[in-house]
């Protein structure tokens, strides 16, 4: 299978959205942009901030759309079709409800599960065949509660454990552009 060209973090714009759990995918490519020394920068015919940076040799884009979440997809079809890139070589981390933080799972194809940003890639791409990283948020028990749950910033404990999952997604992540998709899920579905 063909390694990853691009790596896009699903989230909301905007400083007052920056530390809630609906931003877990930019907590995650932001966490990357800092591990491989890269920046972001506004890219307006992208709807989006992008990144390039170097993983196990190979360059790849980085792209945080700056559409709300529910607009995602916009700036995922733009990013694709500008740098000429298959669905199948693209990885979306975005925030999970069905399992606990402190856990991250890779994932190829499937529905969207409710996640807004996914939803509407899916629908733009007519297709789901593309890679996820789901970075768990846990889930508030009742689904009434999941809108304020998401839009909400994590405790201490829990936001500690998002960021032990992102790192270890990080260190499976050069496995995965590589295209070693089946060795990047033994190394983070692994409990350590």
């Amino acid at each position: 299978m063909a390694g990853l060209r691009l790596i896009v973090g699903l989230g909301n714009p905007g400083p007052e959205h920056a530390r809630t759990r609906h931003n877990a995918g930019f907590w995650f490519v932001d966490a990357l942009a800092q591990q491989c020394g890269a920046r972001f920068g506004l890219e307006s015919k992208l709807f989006g901030e992008t990144a390039k940076v170097e993983i196990a040799g190979q360059s790849v884009w980085l792209l945080k759309p700056t559409t709300f979440m529910n607009l995602s997809g916009k700036s995922i079809t733009a990013a694709l079709r500008y740098w000429k890139i298959e669905p199948e070589e693209m990885l979306v981390a975005h925030d999970e409800l069905d399992l606990p933080p402190g856990v991250a799972r890779f994932k190829f194809d499937g529905g969207h599960g409710g996640q807004n940003g996914l939803r509407d890639t899916i629908k733009l791409l007519g297709h789901g065949k593309f890679h996820r990283l789901r970075v768990a948020i846990g889930h508030p028990g009742h689904k009434d509660k999941v809108t304020p749950w998401v839009l909400g910033r994590p405790g201490k404990d829990d936001e500690a454990l998002i960021l032990r999952a992102i790192d270890d997604a990080l260190s499976a992540l050069p496995l995965a552009v590589q295209g070693n998709f089946m060795d990047a899920m033994t190394k983070l579905h692994t409990p350590k």
